[in-house]
């Protein structure tokens, strides 16, 4: 059973609590170090990132607000769609971004092709184990996560071609708007779902049955 669609209340009632809150944050954390590493690769990043990145451009704020601006709004569309946020919904807003420009306060530029070449592998690592950590712990689909859902649940259409369409969108916006679009946005696209689904196998916290059934 899955928890992403049930209330705060409900997915804390799920038990193993303090693991999965640990699983949780740690998987923010290293989302923002993965975004944070590629930046500094400057090869390119993923779709979501050339959309902040371009947005930098324009605006007098850090990379870190804009994602957490970014994320509020994505957070909004689901109120039409009727989609419920969790804990982790609302976690992913704030801590990713705040901790992105920490990360980039402190993680100096890569030069030479080779040693951005390892960045960039370590960036898709590194998102990949958060990635799994964050869906591993059942509190909450992310932001851009939960507008892809909500768009499948209203119109019908598959979710691979709902989350192809947002990220060629906000590819194209991003790009338009001076973003970096390179060799690093192409690995992503090809290697973070392997990468993700590599370490799911160490990162899904098993609930006990009669824990699952209490939430229903």
């Amino acid at each position: 059973m899955s928890l992403t669609n049930l209330s705060p209340r409900q997915q804390f009632a799920a038990g193993r609590v303090p693991l999965r809150l640990a699983s949780l944050f740690t998987g923010l954390l290293l989302f923002a170090l993965a975004m944070a590493l590629m930046v500094r690769a400057n090869l390119g990043v993923d779709p979501w990132n050339v959309f902040h990145l371009g947005i930098s451009h324009h605006v007098p704020l850090s990379l870190g607000s804009i994602v957490i601006i970014v994320g509020v709004i994505m957070l909004l569309t689901w109120i039409p769609m009727k989609q419920w946020p969790g804990v982790g919904t609302i976690a992913n807003v704030f801590v990713i971004g705040a901790a992105l420009d920490v990360f980039l306060l402190v993680l100096p530029e890569f030069s030479g092709l080779g040693w951005q070449i390892l960045c960039l592998i370590a960036a898709i690592l590194i998102n990949g184990l958060g990635g799994a950590m964050y869906i591993g712990s059942h509190f909450g689909a992310g932001p851009r996560d939960g507008l892809m859902t909500g768009l499948h649940l209203r119109t019908g259409l598959s979710i691979r071609l709902v989350r192809t369409s947002i990220e060629l969108l906000v590819l194209g916006i991003g790009w338009l708007l001076g973003g970096p679009v390179g060799l690093g946005t192409v690995a992503y696209a090809l290697l973070i779902g392997p990468s993700t689904q590599y370490f799911f196998r160490f990162t899904i916290i098993k609930l006990a049955p009669s824990k699952l059934e209490r939430v229903n």
